[in-house]
């Protein structure tokens, strides 16, 4: 095997082993034909398809939820991700990757499980405030942060040019999957989005666990030592994606030369990483559908 494949073949492994596909239980290429809930010409397709975008976004997108404090609280209260940080990733890699790329029926099956998942994490948070995952309320906001924060990477990453009428059909396409979940009153468009998030900003918060999020995530686990120093570009790279008012609310600044090693680096790992992958749930859904061989 010459060395540059051997190399692939590694880098590509370690990918794998951190996404969705580690654990299983669905299969992206069958059944044939099968389009899932959007299709291969979709901007869901694009925007989820770009691993290295995906990643650190969803580093982003964490950060986001948690500063509400009701989906802290659920979080909490209702999982190990302080110890099995990786586990989290993985879990969220397949609903996010399952819900996208998988076959029709794969995605209804994911969005069921979870909502039952969902009507077990109840409870009160610190401030007395009583929380519950199927709140339409707090759907809405771990998913505005969450296509909010893979929009803006990819975009950073990816497609810096991508239109605004994009975009927007961006938000209209994955709101079917919140809808599913339970959430009402989505935001479609870049403008709704904006404006919900200034209409959310008086009810977050950073308190204590806001910030040990920020610690463990900044002292994540990778998948070998040699992966440690693009875990930590990754985990930067999402910090440095939030908006300003969110780095405000978590206390972080960065000076403009940090910014820009941030971005020249996370550019160059993300174009590796694109020549490495080429076995991922959008390469195996894109065979599913005849797109690629």
């Amino acid at each position: 095997m010459p060395f540059t494949e051997g190399l692939r073949k590694s880098i590509e492994r370690q990918v794998m082993s951190i996404s969705g596909l580690a654990l299983g239980g669905i299969d992206f290429e069958q059944p044939q034909g099968d389009c899932g809930l959007f299709g291969p010409d979709t901007l869901a397709w694009r925007v989820h398809g770009d691993f290295s975008s995906m990643l650190c976004g969803g580093v982003s997108a964490l950060l986001l939820q948690m500063l509400h404090p009701l989906a802290l609280a659920g979080v909490w209260d209702h999982s190990n991700f302080r110890q099995d940080m990786l586990g989290r990733l993985r879990r969220t890699s397949q609903f996010v990757s399952g819900t996208t790329f998988a076959s029709l029926a794969d995605a209804q099956r994911l969005i069921e499980r979870v909502k039952i998942i969902h009507l077990q994490v109840t409870g009160v948070d610190p401030y007395g405030q009583p929380y519950a995952a199927s709140d339409p309320d707090l759907l809405v906001w771990v998913h505005v942060a969450e296509s909010y924060s893979f929009l803006q990477s990819y975009m950073r990453y990816r497609h810096p040019n991508l239109s605004l009428a994009s975009q927007d059909q961006y938000y209209r396409e994955v709101a079917c999957v919140v809808a599913g979940l339970g959430g009402s009153q989505i935001p479609t468009s870049v403008a709704e989005v904006e404006a919900y998030f200034q209409r959310m900003r008086p009810v977050l918060r950073c308190d204590q666990r806001t910030r040990e999020v920020v610690a463990i995530l900044k002292n994540a686990p990778a998948p070998s030592r040699i992966a440690v120093p693009v875990g930590k570009l990754m985990v930067w790279s999402g910090i440095e994606l939030l908006p300003s008012w969110a780095l405000d609310e978590l206390g972080i600044s960065l000076f403009p030369w940090q910014r820009k090693g941030i971005d020249f680096a996370m550019r160059r790992v993300g174009n590796v990483l694109r020549w490495a992958v080429r076995n991922g749930s959008w390469h195996r859904a894109m065979r599913r559908v005849g797109r690629l061989p």
